[in-house]
């Protein structure tokens, strides 16, 4: 047996002991790793179990066709949490209003909030889809958390993290002192350390968007997307493009090998002229990442993380990645202001 193995369990307990922690923090991720466990083995069984796959038959607050997975990850999340002690109040992408703590149950220190399922639209495909969570520390004194608890900017996470179900389940996740994965060891059920300190490159060669919105695009994105295609670019050759369509795992990717992701705002739907992604469950958490890792996460024209929410479930323009390519982006947006 290979005695350097670092199981996840075993390394959030050294960071608890050496930020001295009380292990209230440690016990969320505990839980939100239980709640992936389970979620991944209906994922893996997706294709098998007919009550688990397909449309519900109803519209979440986005206005997007709920999936049965969608709505099953999301109470799963919800009933790992809601008991233990450590969270005052939660809030989902899935649901309109905050998720309250029952009142039998004590209140703690920490909001979580979370998509439950990412890119779920995508699992009849077999296509790589997550779960994206960010943990604050409430501002409220005690007692029942707060809509303050919940609109708190990026810049206040306290964690932040997601979780890939593909051929192989792996766990990202940061406390602000860098970013590490985990991959789920099926013959032993734990998540074993195997992406240590990620650092993401300066500058990739990789782009992803789609480019299906090319025709509703602003100025300064259509130029930019133009000059990653030709050899004009810093690379002195066109970019690779890459597009999964699930945010997670065209993150994962660019993460580990460089590179860009762009849903920037467009013009396509009026009713979100300002961008698609949620600021709460999206955005936020993978900027807190990213930046961990030594990337950048804008919205074309101010960094993501300095937001500050005045709604659950807002949204923002995504460019976010390898450092120098999104600073690159952020030049052609705000030059072609208009």
């Amino acid at each position: 047996m290979n005695e350097t193995i670092i199981s996840f369990d075993r390394h959030i307990m050294n960071e608890q002991r050496k930020h001295e922690g009380r292990g209230d923090f440690s016990s969320i991720l505990s839980q939100i790793i239980f709640a992936a466990k389970v979620v991944a083995a209906q994922v893996s069984h997706a294709g098998l179990v007919e009550d688990i796959l397909g449309r519900t038959g109803e519209k979440n607050i986005q206005g997007e066709e709920v999936q049965k997975l969608d709505v099953y990850a999301n109470k799963v999340f919800i009933n790992s949490l809601n008991y233990i002690g450590k969270v005052c109040v939660m809030a989902s992408e899935e649901d309109e209003e905050m998720i309250m703590i029952p009142r039998e149950n004590p209140k703690g220190d920490y909001v979580v909030m979370f998509d439950p399922l990412d890119g779920s639209t995508n699992i009849d495909v077999n296509v790589s889809i997550g779960t994206i969570f960010g943990i604050y520390k409430r501002i409220s004194d005690s007692g029942d958390g707060t809509l303050e608890d919940c609109l708190q900017p990026g810049y206040k996470l306290f964690g932040a993290g997601y979780i890939i179900y593909s051929s192989s389940i792996i766990l990202v996740y940061t406390t602000g002192n860098g970013v590490n994965g985990f991959s789920l060891d099926p013959s032993v059920g734990e998540f074993i350390l195997s992406h240590p300190n990620i650092k993401i490159p300066a500058r990739g060669k990789i782009y992803s968007t789609n480019e299906g919105n090319y025709p509703y695009w602003k100025k300064g994105t259509l130029e930019y997307i133009d000059y990653l295609k030709s050899d004009r670019n810093t690379l002195g050759k066109p970019y690779t493009s890459r597009y999964i369509g699930s945010l997670v795992a065209d993150f994962h990717r660019n993460l580990l090998k460089g590179g860009i992701f762009l849903y920037p705002e467009d013009t396509k739907d009026p009713k979100k002229p300002t961008g698609k992604l949620r600021l709460l469950y999206e955005a936020n958490p993978l900027a807190y990442i990213v930046e961990q890792a030594g990337g950048y996460a804008s919205t074309g024209y101010e960094r993501i993380l300095d937001i500050k929410p005045n709604q659950l479930h807002q949204r923002v323009p995504l460019i976010i990645g390898s450092k120098d390519d999104v600073l690159e982006y952020e030049a052609f947006a705000k030059k072609n202001l208009d």
